[in-house]
C-alpha cells in the first residue's frame, strides 16, 4: 500500500500523474467516456497511486507569453471522486492551499479523508497572489488525520540550483508532517543529484530522517512542448534541447532520455540510502504521448524490479 510504503521509507514507489478534463467538457456522458478511457489505460499499470493535478493559470508569474493558451480544468477531487471510483488505487490530489480559507480547506480535507485520498498542497500561481491560508496553516489543518493519512509536497531541483535551499525547504515541510515530495519534471539530472546530495548532507547534520523523493518524468514530443516546459521553469540543458530538436523522432528520444535519468537516479539514491520513487506524468492529449507514458511506467517498473527495489503488485479487479 502507498500509505505503508511512505511511512516505512520504502523505495521504488511508482505513481502516474494526470490532469482532469477541461471545463469545456460539460456533458456528464462525455465526462464518463473520458473517465472510462482513463481507467482502461491505468488499470493494467503496476502503480502505487494516481496523481491528479490541479491546473492553475501561472501566466502572472512571468512576462513571457505562454506557448499554449490556458484552459481551465475540472476540480481534481471532484473528477477523481465522481468518475474514477472504479480505479481502486490510492489517489493523490493537488490543491493550492493559498486560494482557500481555513474552513474551505478543512472541509475539503474531511471529504478527501472519507475517500481515502491523500493531499499535496502547492503554492499559489503568482508571488503577489493574496494568500488566504499559508502552507504551514494547511499542514496544521491536515494534522488531525495524520494517524491514518500522509501528506505530500512539491520540490523543485531548478529552485535549488538558484537558491540552494531546497534541502532546508524540504526539512521545514517535513517538520510540519510532510513525508514525501513529488518533484517538478526532471530533465537536468545534475540539478536533481545536487539537490539529493545536499538533502542527504543536511539530514545527516541534523540527525533527521530523509523523506521520500518522487522524481517526475515526462515525455516531450514536440518543440512547442519543449518551449512550454521551459516556460514552466523546467530546465532542459542546451545540449539536450539540441539533441531532441535534431532527433529523427523527438518523442522516442525524450523517452530514452527519461529512462536514462531514471537509471541514474536509481543508482544515485540507492547508494545514498535515500528513499525514492518515480512519477510518470501524462498530461498530453496526443495518443502517441499517452502511449509513451504507459511505456515509461512499465519500463521504470522493470528497472526497479531488476534492481530488487520493487516487487510487482497485484491490483484488485473492480
Amino acid at each position: 500500500m502507498f500509505l505503508n510504503k511512505i511511512r516505512t521509507g520504502e523505495s521504488g514507489i511508482v505513481t502516474y500523474g494526470i490532469t482532469p478534463p477541461k471545463k469545456t467538457e460539460t456533458d456528464p456522458l462525455r465526462m464518463a467516456e473520458i473517465a472510462e478511457r482513463t481507467i482502461a489505460r491505468i488499470l493494467p499499470l503496476d502503480i502505487d497511486a494516481l496523481v491528479v493535478y490541479d491546473v492553475q493559470d501561472e501566466s502572472a508569474r512571468t512576462p513571457v507569453e505562454r506557448p499554449f493558451p490556458f484552459m481551465n480544468a475540472h476540480d481534481p477531487f471532484e473528477f477523481a471522486s465522481t468518475y474514477l471510483q472504479d480505479l481502486r488505487i490510492p489517489k493523490i490530489i493537488y490543491r493550492p492551499a493559498g486560494k482557500f480559507t481555513r474552513d474551505e480547506l478543512s472541509e475539503w480535507l474531511d471529504d478527501l479523508h472519507k475517500h481515502q485520498f491523500y493531499p499535496v498542497f502547492v503554492g499559489v500561481p503568482a508571488p503577489d497572489f493574496a494568500v488566504k491560508t499559508s502552507l504551514t496553516e494547511a499542514y496544521e489543518l491536515w494534522s488531525k488525520n495524520k494517524r491514518t493519512s500522509v501528506i505530500g509536497a512539491v520540490t523543485i531541483p531548478e529552485r535549488h540550483a538558484v537558491l540552494k535551499d531546497e534541502d532546508k525547504r524540504i526539512l521545514d515541510k517535513a517538520a510540519c508532517g510532510v513525508s514525501y515530495f513529488i518533484s517538478q519534471c526532471v530533465f537536468n539530472v545534475d540539478y536533481a543529484k545536487k539537490m539529493i546530495e545536499d538533502l542527504a548532507h543536511t539530514c545527516k547534520a541534523q540527525n533527521a530522517p530523509t523523506p521520500t523523493i518522487i522524481f517526475t518524468l515526462a515525455a516531450c514530443g514536440s518543440v512547442k512542448t519543449m518551449q512550454f516546459m521551459d516556460w514552466l521553469g523546467i530546465h532542459l540543458p542546451e545540449s539536450m534541447q539540441e539533441e531532441l530538436t535534431k532527433a529523427e523522432n523527438m518523442l522516442d528520444r525524450s523517452v530514452g532520455i527519461c529512462l536514462e535519468i531514471a537509471a541514474e537516479m536509481i543508482t544515485y539514491c540507492s547508494e545514498r540510502s535515500i528513499p525514492f520513487g518515480f512519477n510518470i506524468e501524462s498530461v498530453a492529449i496526443n495518443k502517441k504521448e499517452i502511449e509513451a507514458s504507459i511505456y515509461m511506467v512499465n519500463r521504470v517498473g522493470e528497472m526497479l524490479e531488476n534492481k530488487g527495489i520493487r516487487k510487482r503488485s497485484v491490483l484488485p479487479v473492480p
